[in-house]
């Protein structure tokens, strides 16, 4: 969709829940009056449950907040098999998250911020119990779409660009219930500081992890306790606040929900509809909900519908591994029988890392050529191009335990730390000091998300340059001063509103 002034559209045509009209949708199949609306446990449930299918929007976790991320660092390399994610890949001025993320975002934050009004005013027929596991979900959620909006439009507070001068803003921050007869004041809301922006998430976040404490909605695909303390511990990874970042990985470590995992395990976790390491991810439960064979993520990062039959064609492979992904697995392709012509007879050659058995060829019938491919995403649902999306899982609390200690001046303990991660995933200790044990901390990160979307944002919180010369030629270097490092704000926004101002450069 074009880019617009979001908190217009939500009030005036109907994202969300509208109070100029007689209806509100609290769930893409059903409809129910304003005066029913959120004032009983099955409608404010449902309204959360909306929410929760924001998450899978191809804007969001669908596909942009890990695919696109990825196209965006130098973990992949775009293939023009459907022209997507090429400008991305290529770093092309505007070719960043679209206006679609914003408006997306936004539209759960509104709707949360109306669902947590309802539920500091009582919900009829509600316990306790339920009131509070239901505004930790709203605050975990708001939590998260916040955090993926100042990370994409703003600086981290770990590595900000001339401090003081420019590019200081983080992003708008709508907090509270908005109604109609307030749309002009929140059409002019200015960019937040990004200090305000982290501060309103811990808060969301450490609320959230009390009032969840009794929530009896089970699985990774509901806000928990677990979740939102390894997300507090993400967060303060971004903001540089290491003791919590430590203290929260631990804690995180010890929640019941999600395990970790090594040796086959691991690699059978990524076969399994909901992955065991788990603490909180995206769930994609019917087709209907899939994005398909264009823009879900396994036909982004994969031709295959499936390793066992290489010759049946899937999606589009768009984005494969980069030559440094490559490098790091020992992958190259190898016959292993004959015709060549049969894509069963194809693999790859891998080196001892558990990972590596995470990629593999896939087919010719599309392309007339055959490209080695991540599998991590492969229909596991049942269905066709349908995936639960893991958003955290446990191995990474691991990471962020030995990056902590590191910055905490506890060298040996991080030491430590990456080497017990490194024995999960088959890998030899080292013995390293300094910058080099940091740097090999931030090398695990980047092998073990690969494919995960997290790499921009670890490139962007450490001040490092996005650098794919070798694969894309002398030119395909963004500095960590190029503009180019932040999204620009939808001009459409900015154009609407005189207090909010566009990302330098565009």
């Amino acid at each position: 969709m074009k880019s617009f002034n979001i908190f217009h559209f939500l009030f005036l045509f109907g994202i969300g829940f509208i109070f100029l009209s007689c209806d509100l949708e609290v769930d893409p199949r059903q409809n129910i009056r304003t005066s029913e609306a959120l004032n009983s446990p099955q409608n404010l449930e449902s309204a959360l449950n909306s929410v929760y299918g924001r998450l899978r929007s191809v804007n969001h976790y669908g596909r942009d907040m890990i695919a696109l991320s990825d196209a965006l660092a130098d973990v992949g390399r775009a293939t023009n098999n459907s022209g997507r994610l090429v400008p991305e890949n290529n770093n092309a001025v505007n070719a960043h998250f679209t206006p679609g993320f914003w408006q997306n975002a936004y539209a759960a934050i509104t709707e949360l911020n109306l669902i947590i009004d309802q539920l500091q005013k009582g919900v009829n027929g509600a316990t306790d119990n339920q009131l509070a596991a239901w505004e930790g979900e709203a605050k975990f959620l708001r939590a998260l779409f916040l955090f993926d909006l100042v990370k994409v439009y703003a600086y981290i507070p770990t590595a900000i660009y001339q401090e003081g001068i420019v590019d200081q803003g983080g992003i708008p921050m709508p907090i509270t219930a908005v109604f109609n007869a307030e749309i002009a004041q929140l059409n002019q809301l200015p960019r937040s500081t990004i200090s305000q922006n982290y501060e309103q998430i811990i808060s969301d976040l450490t609320d959230a992890i009390s009032l969840l404490q009794n929530s009896q909605r089970p699985g990774p695909q509901f806000a928990n306790t677990g979740a939102a303390v390894a997300l507090l511990s993400r967060v303060s990874l971004y903001n540089g606040n290491w003791e919590i970042a430590l203290n929260t990985a631990n804690a995180a470590l010890n929640a019941p929900i999600g395990q970790v995992l090594s040796g086959q395990d691991y690699i059978n976790g990524w076969s399994s509809s909901v992955h065991p390491e788990s603490m909180f991810e995206v769930r994609v439960q019917v087709p209907g909900e899939s994005l398909g064979a264009n823009t879900s993520l396994q036909a982004t990062f994969s031709t295959l519908l499936q390793v066992s039959n290489k010759n049946i064609r899937g999606g589009w492979g768009d984005l494969i591994p980069s030559p440094i992904i490559l490098n790091f697995f020992g992958l190259s392709a190898f016959q292993l029988g004959n015709p060549a012509t049969d894509n069963n007879n194809w693999d790859v050659r891998r080196n001892q890392d558990i990972r590596s058995r995470l990629y593999t060829t896939g087919n010719d019938q599309r392309f007339s050529r055959r490209q080695i491919e991540c599998i991590k995403f492969l229909g596991k649902n049942g269905f066709d191009y349908g995936d639960n999306i893991p958003v955290i899982r446990k191995s990474e609390m691991l990471l962020n335990k030995a990056e902590a200690l590191y910055q905490l001046g506890r060298e040996t303990e991080a030491l430590s730390e990456l080497n017990d991660f490194k024995s999960l995933r088959g890998l030899e200790p080292v013995n390293l000091t300094r910058q080099q044990l940091l740097d090999e901390i931030l090398l695990e990160r980047f092998k073990e998300f690969a494919f995960e979307g997290q790499r921009f944002f670890d490139l962007k919180r450490y001040r490092k340059n996005i650098d794919k010369r070798s694969y894309l030629g002398p030119n395909a270097l963004v500095a960590f001063e190029d503009f180019r490092l932040l999204a620009p704000i939808p001009q459409r926004e900015v154009n609407l509103n005189r207090n909010l101002n566009q990302n330098r450069g565009y």
